[in-house]
């Protein structure tokens, strides 16, 4: 009888380890080439062998052993305007495309992150916060705190996500306080009034407590998006001394005390900037409240986010926002933002990705008079229940699908202009993404564990591969 289970064992044994070996004989694949109007189709899957490949061919070699920052996941910004589309649209044509963008079974893409704006932000239809008052009044005790507007579509759809995905990671971001919060008095531009730090410390309380009650989990916020341009609508400028106070005096023990753990971003601005959430990052009792910095590209280079992280290596890099310019442009949309987000960014240690936004109508709106944008492409384009996919949906889907929430970043080394990334996924299962930069087709070796894969992309396109 002994004898007998030992067999069973042993012949499990075999069958498991063939298993492994069988999971790392072939990579499945999944390409973009917009010359060839294929957009992120799986192709035949690739074949491992011992051999090494033509030596004249670069390689790619991938080092699991040496391991970098996890990943919280890669998304969109729902916007007001995109919750609006998506929740006007048919029950079936809602859940459908729902669906697509949540779900992770066949082509749908695994969407991970979301960024929801507090109050309105730019790409909504008109400006709101949640305690709008008459000019002259004022409501320190936020007895007039109202999160309606968003019961009009985003709180809705997003009940909807997270039937699909209840572990989906949310980004809350405002555009501005309340404008008798401000020294203008207005929803564009402006100052916190210093009188009202603690007023607004305990509005993002109230948010967050507010969305929890509505079952929606605020995992992180930032204090301001883009707190150096003053220039939309809504908007208001806060310098970094000025953030640097009020997260250390005001929102951080006013968050420890209400027992939040939402954790609390610095900057959300462009990476041409690193010394701002540096500077505060040196102030050690701002710092203690601090999670980490968020950064856009709408300036400076992607590399400034490794300065941050140098600096102080124990905090968090998370890149919250890039749009696509409309009309949009197919073949060098998606190689500029895969190469400087999807693999950029977190080559230089981002845990996520963050395109803006999801969606818009073919006519880009809604967006806010006096400063918001018409010209801002969304991942989809939605006209009632008809759906057309545009680049970021195509960039995202390339990292979120595959790459999971909580896989950790491993290392890979740039070879002849292929642009690459790669991950190892909490399922064990292997990702590289790689763009081809340069102006031909280019033959090149994935290596990984001793064993090798010939792969081969045509100029400007993008593959994913999964073993």
């Amino acid at each position: 009888m002994i004898s007998a289970c030992r067999k069973i064992v042993f012949s499990l044994g075999i069958i498991a380890t063939a298993g492994n070996i069988y999971a790392q004989q072939t990579a499945d694949v999944w390409l973009t080439d917009p010359a060839q109007q294929i957009l992120f189709r799986q192709q035949a899957a690739l074949k491992f062998t011992t051999a090494k490949g033509a030596a004249e061919q670069p390689v790619i070699t991938i080092d699991d052993q040496q391991k970098f920052q996890g990943i919280d996941g890669f998304g969109f910004a729902l916007t007001g305007g995109s919750a609006q589309h998506i929740h006007n649209m048919s029950a079936p044509a809602r859940a459908a495309l729902l669906q697509e963008l949540f779900g992770t079974k066949g082509e749908q893409i695994g969407t991970s992150y979301l960024r929801l704006s507090i109050g309105a932000s730019d790409l909504d239809e008109h400006v709101f916060s949640y305690d709008d008052l008459p000019n002259g009044e004022t409501d320190t005790a936020l007895k007039h705190f109202d999160l309606s507007p968003d019961y009009r579509a985003v709180i809705p759809v997003m009940k909807e996500i997270l039937k699909i995905n209840p572990a989906i990671k949310i980004l809350g971001s405002p555009w501005s306080a309340p404008a008798w919060m401000k020294t203008n008095n207005d929803t564009r531009g402006g100052s916190l009034k210093p009188e009202y730090y603690p007023v607004y410390a305990n509005y993002f309380v109230r948010y967050i407590q507010a969305m929890k009650k509505e079952g929606i989990r605020i995992d992180a916020i930032t204090i301001q998006n883009e707190p150096l341009h003053p220039g939309n609508n809504p908007s208001m400028f806060m310098p970094a001394a000025e953030q640097a106070v009020f997260v250390r005096d005001y929102l951080g023990p006013v968050f420890k005390r209400a027992g939040i753990r939402t954790k609390i971003i610095i900057y959300d601005h462009n990476a041409d900037k690193p010394d701002y959430p540096i500077s505060i990052l040196n102030d050690e009792k701002a710092r203690q409240y601090i999670d980490g910095s968020a950064f856009h590209l709408y300036g400076g280079k992607i590399e400034a986010l490794s300065d941050v992280h140098n600096a102080y290596p124990d905090k968090h890099l998370y890149f919250t926002e890039q749009w696509v310019g409309a009309p949009g442009n197919f073949k060098k949309d998606i190689a500029e933002h895969i190469r400087n987000l999807v693999i950029g960014a977190t080559r230089n240690w981002s845990r996520n990705v963050i395109e803006w936004n999801l969606a818009a109508n073919s006519a880009y709106k809604p967006h806010t008079d006096r400063g918001g944008c018409d010209r801002c492409l969304g991942a989809v384009t939605i006209d009632q229940d008809s759906v057309k996919r545009n680049p970021a949906y195509y960039i995202i889907a390339h990292a979120a699908k595959f790459v999971r929430p909580g896989s950790v970043r491993v290392a890979t080394e740039i070879t002849d202009n292929l642009k690459n990334v790669a991950f190892r996924t909490p399922q064990g299962k292997t990702v590289l993404i790689v763009l081809n930069d340069n102006n031909t087709a280019t033959a090149f070796n994935i290596r990984y564990r001793n064993k090798n894969i010939a792969a081969n992309l045509p100029a400007g396109a993008t593959a994913t591969y999964v073993f």
